[in-house]
């Protein structure tokens, strides 16, 4: 019988592990990702558990733990196992299903358990070459802003590296001053979450530009692999107020710097809010990677 005391914490130890695992059984939503477990587990305390050939998480957020599918090999017994364990130890909202393979499967096993989909969290999928060119009347306006951003500033893209990685660091700095980081409980764990990615960059194995204006950062992306396709930007930020359109700056230089290497950008969800909704579906995203959800009535129904 699997227990949650199997589980134990995402780890920078275990990025190797779970690089090995996913080159097996490649990933598609930026929730799963090394990166994101390991940089934002102070926030969803992420754990993990190998079964029978297989990786199982959970994430635990304000005291209510949700178990995910299974990541390897399709063996009904674990999956039944972690059902069991959902409807034990997690909270009213105990099992998600972040892939359309899983989801399949899950609907062949158990036919009539209902799942919910999570609108708030469906991933954001463009096509590198849409976000790299900016081509076609769709991203008319979007490239008109971008087209007005070179002929006011003398700007340069470039990788984030050894040498330049103490500037990014000073830069957030600045930027979570600019932002107030500390005034609200999410920002001031998107901020833990983004100094502990550039405290620990090269060993999580992340990648990330930099627009420099006149030898000043305005702005700064961070990127890692969700698969040998698709590449995810983990974080985005910049100084709009000093820098009129340079999100749109560092989100085109970013796919341009990736384009030779990922046919896809995941560039995650938008929680439902209903600004980064709108900006998010403004860059015309080729899919959606869709999360679904199971009740704990629901699983005990199902049995």
């Amino acid at each position: 019988m699997l227990r949650f005391a199997d589980f134990k914490p995402v780890g920078l130890d275990d990025r190797d592990l779970f690089v090995e695992h996913y080159r097996k059984f490649p990933q598609v939503h930026s929730d799963n990702t090394f990166a994101n477990m390991v940089c934002w587990n102070h926030y969803a305390d992420y754990r993990f558990a190998e079964v029978e050939g297989a990786i199982v998480l959970s994430s635990t957020i304000e005291g209510a733990t949700s178990f995910r599918m299974p990541i390897g090999p399709q063996n009904p017994d674990v999956l039944h196992d972690i059902i069991d364990l959902a409807v034990r130890e997690g909270g009213e909202t105990p099992l998600r299903v972040l892939d359309p393979v899983n989801e399949a499967w899950i609907r062949e096993v158990y036919p009539d358990l209902p799942l919910h989909p999570n609108r708030d969290f469906f991933d954001y999928i463009y096509r590198t070459e849409d976000l790299a060119e900016l081509a076609g009347k769709g991203y008319a306006t979007i490239r008109r802003q971008v087209n007005r951003f070179e002929r006011e500033h003398a700007y340069t893209v470039e990788a984030i590296s050894t040498e330049n990685i103490n500037e990014v660091w000073e830069f957030l700095v600045v930027w979570c001053e600019w932002r107030d980081c500390d005034s609200e409980p999410i920002l001031a764990y998107e901020k833990e979450a983004l100094l502990f990615a550039v405290n620990n960059f090269f060993a999580i194995g992340l990648e990330g530009f930099i627009i420099r204006i006149g030898g000043t950062i305005g702005a700064i992306s961070i990127v890692g692999p969700v698969n040998q396709e698709m590449a995810v930007v983990h974080f985005e930020k910049a100084l709009p107020e000093t820098y009129r359109d340079i999100y749109k700056v560092i989100t085109t230089g970013t796919a341009a710097g990736l384009r030779e290497r990922y046919r896809y950008v995941n560039r995650e969800c938008d929680m439902g809010v209903p600004g980064l909704r709108e900006s998010k579906t403004r860059y015309h995203p080729a899919y959606m990677v869709e999360v679904q959800y199971a009740t704990r009535d629901d699983l005990v129904a199902s049995r």
